[in-house]
């Protein structure tokens, strides 16, 4: 799945700013681990930051806290370590390190952008649907807590957008595995995929196919009240669709037409969702 560059480059750009706001630049570039003030450790790594060096100054913010542990230093040092984590890609480090300021931290203002990074940290290894999807259910669960705890954030904002994106992926799961049952005629398991994409993904991009799908599957089982609700609701919600088109062909060829049946499941949906 590519990646959405531009969420990150205003990312960037907000935590630059932030650490600019935290404190004033400093003159040092010395990249060495020793002792030294609090100020002059943290300042180089914001240099190293800005100068992208997002490697090092992960590094370097771990230093602030392993040398001045009870500093508000070390707070501010906690969360910019896991965004540089989450530059360099190194996500594992990132979820860790932001989790962690949740948990020391749960008070603090910036606890809802480490909860983003934490959400956005999972997203970009979500991977393409012939895959594991556990990346996208992590995401998910993650993306769904920053809607519910900040929901008036530009976080929240983001995380609903990626959100669709997501549940979008997952449908691509079930159609995926859905259509491999179809090809080998195994269709009660392919009709208990497209099923969940109807019930659970039905404003997700792969809803017609799904209808379509189970057109299909329900016909060649001879469950004709199914297959011909499935189009019906394929017919009303997309009519433009070529996936009607097909399904009307489908059912034209046994002399049948699309047609609601109330005690169909999809019929019943019919009144909640379509």
């Amino acid at each position: 799945m590519s990646r959405f560059e531009l969420p990150r480059a205003a990312l960037r750009a907000t935590i630059l700013f932030l650490a600019l706001s935290l404190v004033a630049a400093c003159g040092s570039d010395d990249p060495e681990y020793v002792e030294r003030p609090v100020e002059d450790l943290y300042n180089v790594a914001v240099d190293e930051l800005q100068s992208g060096n997002p490697g090092q100054a992960a590094r370097l913010f771990d230093e602030v806290e392993r040398q001045h542990p009870y500093s508000a230093w070390a707070r501010r040092a906690q969360i910019m370590g896991a965004y540089s984590y989450y530059r360099t890609n190194q996500y594992d480090e990132a979820i860790l390190a932001a989790q962690r300021f949740i948990q020391l931290h749960p008070g603090n203002k910036d606890v809802s952008y480490a909860q983003y990074l934490v959400a956005v940290s999972y997203y970009e290894q979500i991977v393409d649907v012939g895959r594991d999807q556990k990346m996208t259910e992590r995401a998910l669960v993650a993306l769904r807590e920053i809607v519910k705890r900040y929901p008036d954030t530009q976080y929240a904002r983001d995380a609903r957008l990626k959100m669709d994106l997501a549940h979008d992926h997952l449908a691509g799961k079930e159609m995926e595995i859905g259509r491999y049952y179809l090809t080998r005629g195994e269709y009660a398991a392919a009709i208990n995929r497209f099923r969940v994409v109807i019930e659970n993904y039905q404003t997700t991009t792969h809803a017609p196919e799904a209808l379509h799908r189970l057109t299909e599957a329900y016909l060649a089982l001879g469950v004709v009240p199914e297959a011909q609700t499935a189009a019906a609701v394929l017919g009303h919600n997309f009519p433009g669709s070529e996936w009607y088109q097909d399904s009307y062909a489908l059912l034209g060829d046994q002399a049948l037409a699309p047609e609601r049946h109330e005690e169909s499941w999809i019929g019943r949906m019919w009144r909640s969702v379509f």
